[in-house]
């Protein structure tokens, strides 16, 4: 049974509403990611540059100051970057897939597909901000997750692709 309020809604898929739904479903890893970024930015990055541009200002003409003006503009992107983790973390609707027990297909699955050549290739869906195909991890707003989502093990799914449809039989679910 899912754990969280509003989850069950990860399964029946209503495809407008998950895109432009405003949680931020993340794993407890994604969340702890997110975190780190923003202590390392907010407590190490941000405090040694605000030292760096206090020390370049204290230098004089501001106008053609290499230090102040890079110190300046890190900062700027630093403290986007901060509001922006403070909103996601806000946001966030943490899910840890080991207690998740469905039959179907939902957020933090690892699920296991094989194309019509006989290939088989494993992904774990996952929120947004942790997404890495590299890795296996899509996000649970990608096109192929959005195809696995409600599906249950021995379906088959059609992914949209920009180069045509691509369809998948479903191998093995897991919530790990």
């Amino acid at each position: 049974m899912l754990t969280k309020p509003g989850l069950s809604g990860l399964c029946d898929l209503d495809y407008d509403r998950v895109m432009t739904e405003k949680k931020n479903y993340i794993t407890p890893q994604g969340i702890e990611r997110l975190k780190a970024e923003y202590n390392e930015l907010m407590h190490k990055e941000r405090p040694k540059l605000v030292e760096t541009v206090a020390w370049a200002a204290s230098n004089g003409d501001r106008s053609e100051n290499a230090d102040y003006l890079y110190g300046k503009r890190r900062l700027r992107e630093i403290d986007k970057r901060v509001r922006f983790l403070t909103q996601r973390i806000e946001d966030a609707e943490i899910v840890d897939p080991r207690t998740i027990r469905s039959e179907k297909i939902v957020f933090g699955a690892t699920v296991t597909i094989q194309d019509e050549d006989g290939n088989s290739k494993t992904y774990q869906i996952v929120g947004e901000d942790e997404a890495d195909v590299n890795q296996g991890k899509i996000s649970w707003k990608s096109p192929v997750a959005t195809a696995l989502l409600g599906k249950k093990l021995d379906d088959e799914v059609i992914v949209k692709k920009p180069s045509g449809e691509e369809v998948f039989l479903i191998e093995k679910i897991e919530y790990k």
